[in-house]
C-alpha cells in the first residue's frame, strides 16, 4: 500500500510496525531519507534505516500513533504526533517507550508520500 495523503503514513508505519514487517515499513521511506533512532544517532539512507528499526522490532510490540498535525507546503509536510511502543525486551521485561514525533514527508512523482527525514523523539532531544 502506499500513503495517499502525507497523515496516511502513520497509519501504515503503526500496522507494518505492529506486524513486525520490516521490509514493508522499507518501503515508506525515500532512498535517502534519514532517521534520528536515539540521541547521537543518525540512519543515513535504506540500510542503515533499516539496522535501525531491527532494534525497535526486537520488541516485539504494539506500536500506536495519535492524530497527527501537518503542516504542509506543496510537495512537503511536516507531521508531529505523539505515539507509544509497548513490547518485551529480549530478557522477558515489559518495556513501554513513547515520544512526540517531528517528521517531513514528500509527495514522490506517483503521488504517494515517504518519510524524507523520520525522528520519532521530536524536539525532545535537543535538552
Amino acid at each position: 500500500m502506499q500513503a495517499i495523503t502525507p497523515s496516511e503514513i502513520y497509519e501504515l508505519f503503526a500496522s507494518y510496525f505492529s506486524a513486525g514487517a520490516l521490509d514493508l515499513l522499507m518501503t515508506l521511506y525515500e532512498d535517502d531519507a534519514v532517521m534520528l533512532p536515539a540521541p547521537g544517532q543518525k540512519a543515513e539512507g535504506k540500510a542503515a534505516i533499516h539496522e535501525a528499526m531491527q532494534g525497535f522490532l526486537a520488541l516485539n510490540g504494539e506500536f500506536r500513533v495519535g492524530q497527527p498535525m501537518v503542516a504542509q507546503c506543496g510537495d512537503v509536510a511536516l507531521l508531529m504526533s505523539k505515539w507509544t511502543l509497548k513490547g518485551t525486551s529480549t530478557e522477558g521485561e515489559p518495556v513501554s517507550i513513547e515520544g512526540q514525533t517531528s517528521d517531513v514527508v514528500r509527495r514522490q512523482a506517483d503521488g504517494s508520500w515517504l518519510f524524507a527525514v523520520d525522528n520519532p523523539f521530536g524536539a525532545a532531544y535537543l535538552v
